[in-house]
């Protein structure tokens, strides 16, 4: 018997045969649970999902456990604002996201900082690329009116949408991060 291990929240969606979207959720396990009450349901999990016939399907009979793949999230060691937003990356580390990926940024100390599900535009490895030595991202954010960065700790995180379909009747949807323990 395998134990499951509850991590963040558990959302719940409903859907009446067309496809209904999760909020942006902030990836923290390689994992998701999703068990159906009333109608199986067809699943999509993505940047800005839409469920199909075509896409993972779930029944009432069974929960279904989906890979999202590795948990991708990194430490913010600086942060221009602006039309778009470039955040730094400490020295000597790279960049667990790419160009498309949606990431939520969380600062301690500064939440009028923090923004959810933006999409990651460019990625800059270039060694010595205006005296800077480390990686740094563009993000599709308007900081433009945000305050200088001065937080000691701050996290940008993947994040993902879900969205659920049923083929017919309603149906019921809770998902669940979760790890194997």
């Amino acid at each position: 018997m395998t134990a499951l291990k509850p991590v963040g929240i558990n959302s719940v969606l409903s859907s009446s045969g067309s496809s209904v979207q999760s909020g942006a959720i902030s990836q923290q396990s390689d994992m998701i649970r999703i068990a159906c009450e009333g109608a199986g349901v067809h699943v999509a999990i993505g940047t800005n999902p839409t469920a199909t016939a075509d896409n993972f399907y779930a029944t009432t009979f069974d929960e279904a456990k989906i890979s999202l793949g590795p948990v991708a999230s990194q430490r913010v060691v600086g942060l221009t604002t602006g039309s778009s937003t470039i955040l730094d990356f400490p020295e000597g580390t790279g960049s667990p996201f790419g160009v498309g990926d949606a990431v939520t940024l969380t600062v301690t100390g500064q939440s009028d900082l923090d923004f959810e599900h933006k999409i990651v535009t460019s990625v800059d490895a270039t060694s010595n690329f205006g005296g800077f030595y480390s990686t740094r991202i563009t993000v599709d954010h308007d900081s433009s009116a945000g305050p200088a960065f001065n937080s000691r700790w701050a996290q940008l995180r993947k994040s993902f949408k879900v969205a659920v379909k049923t083929n017919s009747g309603t149906g019921t949807v809770f998902l669940q991060q979760v790890q194997v323990s």
